[in-house]
């Protein structure tokens, strides 16, 4: 099965639902994670032109601890509409590319507009990919000659700290915690500014909230998602890991 993960942010799937990547690599799936935005303005410190290489580097060495490819979108933080034809354009080509099963995104009631611009993207995106006619866009990741992609279900993971959220389904990722925190930690540019500067242990914010999704499904630790339940994105299988 092909899994496409697509985040805002470098570090944003490994937040919400790197365990459950990590875990469809370990049942033999192709996954690709795309984050759209470079996180270019995620520092006090680093400019953003540096900061840019900086996280696209932490991204990649994420995604290799996990056997995950990972691709970006270039675009600039605050950058992102959701009524870009350029973006939703970017994102036809990139699902085209990865011919995926399933998608996951960010929800579209997020705490910021990258997020809530990325998720309707994702959404819209996922329809144009379909249309065998639809050609009229730059030709980055698949071919100009390529198929279309399949009209399949998405999956929107959890919001930061679980705010606002009630998932649907579960994954159990006990066996993955480790990892995901290993992966993680690769986006030191984010981890190590906000221990130092800002008293923030924010993979231990992630592990907690690991954790109180497993309360809530009888598992150690837990990754939550939420089913996008509009016609002809439903599905009678279990996708999930």
């Amino acid at each position: 099965m092909n899994v496409l993960a697509i985040g805002c942010h470098p570090d944003d799937v490994e937040i919400a639902c790197a365990g459950t990547l990590a875990k469809c690599v370990k049942r033999g799936d192709r996954v690709i994670v795309c984050h759209v935005s470079s996180g270019n303005l995620g520092h006090v410190v680093i400019p953003p032109d540096k900061l840019r290489v900086i996280r696209a580097d932490e991204a990649k060495k994420a995604g290799a601890l996990a056997g995950i490819e990972v691709i970006s979108g270039c675009f600039n933080d605050l950058e992102i509409f959701d009524n870009c034809k350029e973006a939703r354009d970017v994102l036809v080509d990139v699902i085209r590319y990865a011919d995926p099963d399933m998608i996951i995104t960010h929800n579209p009631d997020d705490y910021m507009p990258d997020h809530t611009a990325v998720s309707r993207l994702v959404f819209d995106a996922s329809f144009a990919a379909t249309l065998p006619n639809y050609t009229d866009y730059k030709h980055v990741f698949s071919s100009p000659d390529g198929a279309p992609a399949r009209l399949v279900p998405i999956y929107y993971m959890d919001t930061l700290a679980g705010v606002d959220f009630q998932p649907t389904e579960y994954v159990d990722i006990s066996g993955e915690i480790d990892l995901k925190l290993r992966m993680l930690e690769c986006h030191a540019s984010q981890l190590v500014w906000m221990r130092e500067h800002d008293g923030i242990d924010f993979a231990d914010m992630v592990k907690t909230c690991s954790k109180y999704r497993g309360y809530q499904c009888g598992a150690a630790y837990a990754e939550g998602f939420r089913s996008c339940e509009v016609y002809l994105k439903c599905t009678t299988r279990r996708l999930l890991p």
